[in-house]
């Protein structure tokens, strides 16, 4: 299941847990009230920001969650020079593309650059090495690249013999 729900769901139980303690304590009831009005606006909101957030491309830093991946499939790259450069990948394991963003820095930058143009002269993929490993912005730069080929197709299996009837042989 996706953790948005769970997100969700937190967020939700902590708002209720709040609102609960806010009616039960001995306050006016214009306070208490207020208390179930504002968790009650508190829940579309958390709900609209969880999901505004789905559109928006990850910190590459930030990712926690899924950290030990070993390698992740670059689908795209795009290099907003000077700000930073945003990634789509898919995670091993994963079908579903996930958009990271990355501080800028000229040398990772080139280096994905080149590597995406030499894989689509030759019908190629990218894969990412350990892409969270990074702790400082100076390590981005030596992000491990590496240029998969195509799989190569099925082989069609030679012909069989043909075979020769040999009247000498005791098995027909």
């Amino acid at each position: 299941m996706d953790i948005l729900f769970f997100v969700f769901a937190g967020a939700t139980g902590i708002a209720a847990a709040l609102a609960s303690i806010a009616i039960w304590a001995p306050r006016p009831a214009r306070v208490r009230v207020l208390a179930v009005v504002i968790t009650t606006l508190f829940i579309p909101v958390a709900y609209v920001e969880l999901t505004e957030l789905l559109s928006k491309p990850k910190p590459m830093s930030f990712e926690w969650y899924e950290r030990n991946t070993d390698k992740a499939l670059l689908l795209a790259i795009t290099l907003d020079e000077g700000k930073a450069i945003y990634l789509w990948l898919r995670l091993d394991g994963s079908l579903e593309p996930r958009n990271y963003k990355i501080p800028w820095n000229l040398r990772l930058a080139e280096k994905l650059e080149d590597a995406y143009e030499d894989a689509v002269k030759r019908n190629s993929a990218i894969v990412l090495r350990n892409p969270f490993w990074r702790r400082s912005l100076d390590e981005w730069g030596d992000l491990n690249v590496e240029i998969i080929p195509p799989p190569l197709p099925p082989q069609k299996r030679p012909p069989p013999a043909p075979r020769f009837f040999n009247p000498r042989d005791k098995s027909i």
